[in-house]
Protein backbone atom coordinates (compact mmCIF):
# COMPACT_ATOMS: atom_id res chain seq x y z
CA UNK A 1 0.00 0.00 0.00
CA UNK A 2 1.30 3.26 -0.78
CA UNK A 3 2.46 6.00 1.25
CA UNK A 4 2.80 9.74 1.18
CA UNK A 5 4.79 11.88 3.27
CA UNK A 6 3.26 15.93 3.07
CA UNK A 7 5.26 19.18 3.68
CA UNK A 8 4.20 22.14 4.81
CA UNK A 9 7.17 24.32 3.61
CA UNK A 10 7.68 28.40 3.91
CA UNK A 11 11.46 28.76 2.29
CA UNK A 12 12.84 31.65 3.44
CA UNK A 13 16.80 31.01 2.19
CA UNK A 14 16.88 30.41 -1.65
CA UNK A 15 20.30 29.73 -1.68
CA UNK A 16 20.53 27.06 1.48
CA UNK A 17 17.82 25.45 -0.43
CA UNK A 18 19.28 24.87 -3.74
CA UNK A 19 21.63 23.42 -1.94
CA UNK A 20 19.40 20.59 -0.46
CA UNK A 21 16.96 20.66 -3.77
CA UNK A 22 20.37 19.12 -5.91
CA UNK A 23 20.37 16.60 -3.73
CA UNK A 24 17.32 15.41 -2.22
CA UNK A 25 16.46 14.09 -5.65
CA UNK A 26 18.66 11.24 -5.85
CA UNK A 27 17.95 10.07 -2.30
CA UNK A 28 14.36 10.39 -2.95
CA UNK A 29 14.76 7.93 -5.74
CA UNK A 30 16.79 5.45 -4.45
CA UNK A 31 14.03 5.10 -1.77
CA UNK A 32 11.74 4.41 -4.40
CA UNK A 33 9.70 8.02 -3.73
CA UNK A 34 8.67 10.77 -6.09
CA UNK A 35 7.27 13.83 -5.68
CA UNK A 36 3.62 13.96 -6.93
CA UNK A 37 2.68 17.45 -6.10
CA UNK A 38 4.43 20.72 -5.20
CA UNK A 39 2.19 24.07 -5.24
CA UNK A 40 1.17 26.92 -3.72
CA UNK A 41 -1.79 25.32 -2.41
CA UNK A 42 -5.29 27.14 -2.39
CA UNK A 43 -7.30 27.83 0.89
CA UNK A 44 -10.98 26.51 0.76
CA UNK A 45 -11.81 26.21 4.88
CA UNK A 46 -10.22 25.32 8.11
CA UNK A 47 -7.22 26.74 10.26
CA UNK A 48 -4.16 25.27 8.20
CA UNK A 49 -2.56 28.02 5.59
CA UNK A 50 0.62 26.39 4.53
CA UNK A 51 2.60 28.70 2.19
CA UNK A 52 3.47 25.56 -0.36
CA UNK A 53 2.53 22.02 -0.37
CA UNK A 54 5.04 19.14 -1.40
CA UNK A 55 3.58 15.64 -1.46
CA UNK A 56 6.17 12.67 -2.48
CA UNK A 57 4.57 9.00 -2.48
CA UNK A 58 6.36 6.12 -1.87
CA UNK A 59 5.86 2.21 -2.61
CA UNK A 60 4.92 1.35 1.23
CA UNK A 61 5.23 2.75 4.59
CA UNK A 62 8.71 1.17 4.78
CA UNK A 63 10.17 3.17 2.23
CA UNK A 64 8.75 6.31 3.02
CA UNK A 65 10.53 5.78 6.78
CA UNK A 66 13.85 4.28 5.48
CA UNK A 67 14.37 7.28 2.99
CA UNK A 68 13.38 9.74 5.89
CA UNK A 69 15.75 7.60 8.47
CA UNK A 70 18.68 7.08 6.00
CA UNK A 71 22.03 8.44 6.16
CA UNK A 72 22.27 10.18 3.07
CA UNK A 73 18.95 12.20 3.70
CA UNK A 74 19.55 12.78 7.58
CA UNK A 75 22.93 14.49 6.44
CA UNK A 76 21.08 16.83 4.39
CA UNK A 77 18.27 17.80 6.81
CA UNK A 78 19.99 20.51 8.02
CA UNK A 79 19.99 22.02 4.68
CA UNK A 80 16.28 22.42 4.67
CA UNK A 81 16.11 23.30 8.04
CA UNK A 82 18.24 26.19 7.41
CA UNK A 83 16.49 27.20 4.28
CA UNK A 84 12.63 26.84 5.23
CA UNK A 85 10.45 26.26 8.14
CA UNK A 86 8.68 23.39 7.67
CA UNK A 87 6.21 20.08 9.01
CA UNK A 88 6.61 16.86 7.50
CA UNK A 89 3.92 13.94 8.33
CA UNK A 90 4.25 10.56 6.87
CA UNK A 91 0.41 9.01 5.35
CA UNK A 92 -0.85 5.67 4.71
CA UNK A 93 -2.58 5.06 1.10
CA UNK A 94 -5.94 3.49 1.11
Amino acid sequence: MAAYIVVDSAVHDLESFKAYSERVGAVLEAHGGKPIAVAEPEHLEGQWFPSRVVILEFPDEEAARGWYNSSEYQEIIPLRQRAAEDGLVLVRGL
